[in-house]
């Protein structure tokens, strides 16, 4: 008994036999007295762990839904500009603003915003503006509404057909469009916009940027309107789907803040 608690002081060796089980009765008292500072101390650490939390959370990307990536340069054509390089994360995306007289990659596309396609993308009055294919209006969502829009469908890949024909082709909202970059075509987002895609059957994942309008019925496949996505070569390649046509995807768009 020599060796008790400080607390105790000579109190141990003054106990006769016959006491030592009231002592046992009272140690689990006296020594929540004694440790009381040690959890005091303990909550503040805590605490402190807490903010550290706090602060990784706001800046891990691509684990956290609502995460904002950083981007790396402008990412819109503002007026009188015709070609912008910027990067997001590992993806490097080039813009350049198609002549007017190149053709449209959706040559089905009738009307925008209640205008001949190629005078309302020289107003630019594209972003989310109506649009009619086939004598059916399709109504882009809000850009409010855009910033969480989450869904998960087929996607396909279009623009092969670019390759084997003169001279370039134009996307719904006035951009070149390049089969091999990182683009897409959405029926109601606002263009453009930047979403993530994942590929559900192999965990792949990409950011593309929609530019362009579709995937609509075709004459030989009328279900094809029913795909969420439709991606170019180049980001069908990436997710690992180009040999097999269609993938299940999941895609959610993306909030970006310039460095």
């Amino acid at each position: 008994m020599k060796h008790c608690p400080s607390i105790l002081g000579g109190v141990c060796e003054r106990l006769r036999p016959n006491r030592l089980v009231l002592l046992l009765l009272l140690l689990p008292i006296l020594l929540t007295f004694e440790s009381c500072s040690v959890i005091e101390g303990t909550f503040s650490v805590i605490e402190t762990t807490f903010s550290v939390i706090k602060i990784g959370y706001r800046v891990v990307k691509n684990t956290v839904k609502g995460t904002i990536w950083v981007v790396s340069g402008t990412y819109e054509l503002t007026k009188g500009a015709t070609h912008l390089v910027y990067h997001i994360g590992e993806f490097t995306f080039e813009v350049v603003r198609a002549p007017l007289d190149y053709p449209l990659i959706r040559d089905d596309i009738q009307t925008i915003d209640g205008l001949p396609v190629k005078e309302a993308i020289r107003l630019g009055r594209v972003k989310t503006a109506p649009y009619t294919v086939k004598g059916q209006q399709y109504v882009p969502m809000t850009v409010a509404r855009a910033q969480t829009y989450e869904e998960t469908g087929l996607a396909s890949w279009y623009g092969e057909e670019t390759r084997r024909l003169p001279g370039g082709h134009m996307t719904a909202n006035g951009e070149l469009f390049n089969p091999n970059a990182l683009t897409a075509a959405h029926k109601y987002l606002p263009l453009p916009i930047h979403v993530q895609v994942t590929n559900l059957e192999n965990g792949k994942s990409i950011i593309v940027r929609v530019n362009d309008r579709g995937p609509f019925p075709s004459q030989h496949n009328p279900d094809s309107g029913k795909r969420i996505i439709d991606l170019s070569r180049g980001a069908a390649e990436r997710l690992g789907f180009v040999e097999q046509g269609v993938a299940k995807v999941h895609v959610e768009t993306i909030q970006l803040e310039e460095a």
